[in-house]
């Protein structure tokens, strides 16, 4: 089931966030990168969305089903894509306990829409992917970590360009 990868993703972010000074939680490595901040900023935005789009979908009785998309391919960090406007976080302060809480209550709210509805309707709707089109309701549950995982991935090799490795 998605939620333990997901959980174990989470933990790893939070390890690597705390392993952090407020200071070198807020530095952007370059003027290019984002901050570590801006990536956990980002990703409760991401998040938000997808949490805003099922619901819509669930709403929505002409919501297509459809077959399942190649979601793994979202680690691959080769693969660039550009973040939708509305997730691109804002380069303010922020302390790293304000962005865990916010990563936190986001992800309540998915599992709160994954605990009150069939899993059978999420099977029959699908929720629009800028690079993968329709996908099933059902994979946006694991596809949250493995966005989550792909950023990961960008929060550790920026990490070791902030502390000078």
């Amino acid at each position: 089931m998605f939620l333990e990868k997901n959980n174990e993703i989470r933990a790893d972010l939070f390890r690597l966030v705390d392993s952090l000074t407020e200071e070198e939680f807020n530095k952007k490595p370059d003027n290019n990168a984002w901050s570590p901040k801006e990536i956990m900023e980002h990703l409760v935005k991401m998040e938000n969305t997808i949490v805003k789009g099922i619901k819509a979908e669930l709403a929505n009785p002409q919501s297509p089903q459809v077959k399942k998309k190649p979601i793994g391919v979202s680690t691959f960090r080769l693969i660039k894509v550009k973040a939708p406007k509305h997730t691109v976080p804002k380069p303010d302060y922020e302390t790293k306990e304000v962005m865990k809480n916010k990563l936190h209550e986001a992800r309540m709210e998915l599992l709160k829409v994954y605990a009150d509805n069939e899993y059978q309707v999420f099977q029959k709707k699908s929720l629009k992917h800028p690079l993968f089109g329709q996908v099933p309701l059902v994979q946006w549950f694991p596809f949250v970590g493995l966005h989550e995982k792909r950023h990961l991935k960008q929060l550790e090799k920026t990490i070791k360009k902030i502390k000078g490795h």
